[in-house]
């Protein structure tokens, strides 16, 4: 499917302008953190240096446009841009800002390319035929599409009892990785992970030595599903940040096939692939929340979506939006860039399906534009067969919120009249049955409240409080259910130390507080790397413990039946690495552990667009 033009930036005036609209842009990063403004800069540099050519080409012009672009590496654009054609064209920016342009472009560190294949690293394990059927598993966001991120005790391998007894078996290193943000999935005695250098791994579960790697088109952050293909056949799949979704054998780490789940240029996918009876639901979101505040950029056109595939062929079976109809032009800014409405409601978890009511439900963000559409901060329900939407709850109105919006910008044009609380949903809804045999949809969102609703008719059932909620969170990434007990962790990071990282259980019937943990505080004097500990990662439960890790670095382990601390391991240390490449952990954020076959596995490093310690590593634990 081609781009439409209204998707893209439409060429600009000439270097006046462009430097006109950096110093701009730069006003807006002075209040984000280096990490988020390193990112915001190299989008910000686009479209001053590049987006004149590249933004919307004609029909008849040679030069690739932004979508083209994004889908090489970072060494060929950067090629391209030092010594090739386009040398002359960037004799304005320093080393630096290359850098900055080709990886916010690409959406993957240079020198990934070259040092992230499995072939270069030492600890290759051979070939062994692939199994799900001779060990657990866990697929997915969680190891079944209620996205309650519960592990049987048969499946888990591990007791409550044991978990105090949890030591590192292994470590590996993601080569040139800068941020550990990909979900692993376990099945037949195997571990495949994605990372930020673009590669796939498949390892194995006991010992960490490397089966296969697979390059994808951009960086990879989705937990990943495993399923069949037909006869003995596996494929694992997964999303990337350039809006892809691909299957591989799971076996040979060949390509099955590859579809853009969506045509704007800065669509992503950050929510895992839900696999379910031979179909694929993908959700997808976008970067332009980020991009939207840049005078220069036509904000904005972007709305999420939830796109389903045949898990054999690839073919897409339905498209459903969030917002029902495409953004249209409303009025243009001082420097006649055209702006766009309404736009929004990107999907940034992984669905969860009901089968027994045939429905899939999402949890959708923000709006980008003013007023924002009435689906977004919104559980919605859509029909498994069609796609038809059934219905939806809005948690939020009118939170329209871009990055670099704040009141003091000195350009406030491209911005929202009204600007929002940025509070999406990051969680999915989670799925479970009352004792009474009705369904309850519990979920958490950023406001720092955890709603119930009821899967038939989109009715909320209650709503608990657990943080104060902002725009780090309350609720992020992801909370976890057994029979009875839903387990919610909140971040509350902007509140401090004190206020961080509550870990709160709740009962699903009644709405009751069963009890409250903070984490210990962090000694900060003693050298710590990040001084606080919010449990802004998805945690995951088994019977009698739940696992959640902090920002801080810490893995911890919590009994259900009083919140007590059972177990905790600092992951924010260096590491010997399995397969020799330097490592070493840091804030724990955005996925959860995975528990399987008597072991947990986590990532440690979590440092992407925003706040954070930076970290490479995927740690493994088992019972001493």
């Amino acid at each position: 499917m081609s781009v439409p033009r209204v998707l893209l930036r439409k060429p600009r005036p000439g270097p006046l302008l462009c430097r006109r609209g950096l110093l701009l842009v730069c006003g807006l990063l002075a209040s984000v953190s280096p990490a988020r403004a390193q990112a915001l800069q190299g989008l910000a540099l686009f479209e001053q240096h590049c987006a004149t050519c590249h933004a919307a080409p004609a029909a008849d012009s040679r030069a690739p446009n932004r979508l083209a672009l994004s889908q090489r590496t970072p060494e060929a654009i950067l090629d391209a841009i030092t010594t090739g054609a386009m040398t002359a064209n960037a004799t304005a920016l320093g080393p630096l800002q290359k850098r900055q342009l080709v990886e916010a472009l690409t959406l993957r560190p240079l020198g990934a390319a070259a040092s992230g294949a499995a072939a270069s690293m030492k600890n290759q394990c051979g070939s062994k035929p692939f199994d799900p059927s001779t060990s657990p598993m866990w697929s997915g966001w969680g190891p079944d599409p209620s996205n309650a991120r519960f592990q049987s005790a048969a499946a888990a391998g591990l007791t409550a009892a044991q978990v105090p007894r949890l030591a590192l078996k292994w470590a590996f290193a993601f080569p040139n990785g800068s941020s550990a943000f990909a979900q692993p999935a376990v099945a037949g005695g195997r571990v495949f992970v994605g990372s930020d250098n673009g590669f796939i791994y498949s390892l194995d579960a006991a010992t960490g030595c490397v089966y296969w790697s697979f390059q994808a088109a951009g960086a990879v952050r989705t937990a990943i599903s495993v399923g069949p293909i037909g006869g003995s056949r596996y494929a694992i799949y997964f999303g990337d940040l350039k809006g892809n979704i691909t299957a591989v054998d799971a076996q040979s780490g060949a390509v099955v096939w590859t579809k853009r789940a969506d045509p704007h240029p800065l669509s992503r996918i950050t929510g895992a692939p839900t696999l379910v009876e031979g179909r694929v639901y993908v959700p997808v979101a976008s970067l332009e929340e980020a991009s939207g505040s840049n005078p220069n950029y036509e904000c904005c056109t972007f709305r999420g979506s939830l796109v389903v595939y045949d898990a054999r062929t690839g073919e897409q079976v339905w498209k459903a939006y969030t917002i029902a109809d495409p953004a249209k032009p409303t009025k243009k800014n001082s420097l006649g860039v055209q702006l766009w409405g309404p736009a929004g409601a990107a999907v940034w978890s992984a669905p969860t399906v009901d089968v027994k009511r045939g429905a899939v439900y999402i949890a959708t963000g923000d709006g980008y534009t003013h007023p924002a559409a009435d689906t977004t901060d919104s559980v919605m329900a859509f029909d498994l067969k069609t796609g038809r939407r059934l219905w939806a709850r809005q948690m939020t109105p009118n939170d329209a919120f871009l990055v670099s919006c704040g009141q003091t910008t000195a350009n406030r044009e491209n911005c929202p009249e009204v600007s929002g609380p940025d509070y999406d949903f990051g969680n999915s809804p989670i799925l479970r049955a009352l004792p009474d045999g009705k369904g309850i949809l519990a979920v958490g969102q950023k406001s720092g409240a955890v709603t119930a609703i009821d899967p038939d008719t989109g009715a909320v059932l209650w709503q608990h409080r657990v943080g104060r909620g902002s725009t780090l969170g309350g609720l992020e990434w992801g909370s976890a259910a057994d029979d009875e007990i839903g387990y919610f962790p909140n971040s509350d990071a902007q509140f401090g130390a004190a206020q961080a990282g509550a870990l709160v259980a709740i009962r699903l019937a009644t709405a009751e507080e069963v009890w409250r943990t903070q984490p210990p505080g962090v000694d900060c004097a003693a050298g710590s790397r990040n001084c606080t500990a919010a449990r802004s990662a998805a945690i995951t439960v088994i019977p009698g413990v739940v696992f959640s890790g902090t920002t801080d670095g810490v893995m911890r382990a919590n009994s259900t039946i009083d919140g007590r601390a059972v177990w905790d391991y600092n992951t924010a240390r260096e590491y010997t690495t399995v397969n020799g490449v330097p490592g070493k952990g840091g804030s724990i954020n955005g996925p959860g552990p995975v528990v399987a076959g008597g072991m947990l596995f986590t990532n440690s490093g979590y440092a992407y667009l925003g706040t954070g310690v930076a970290g490479n590593v995927l740690l493994a634990f088992g019972v001493e």
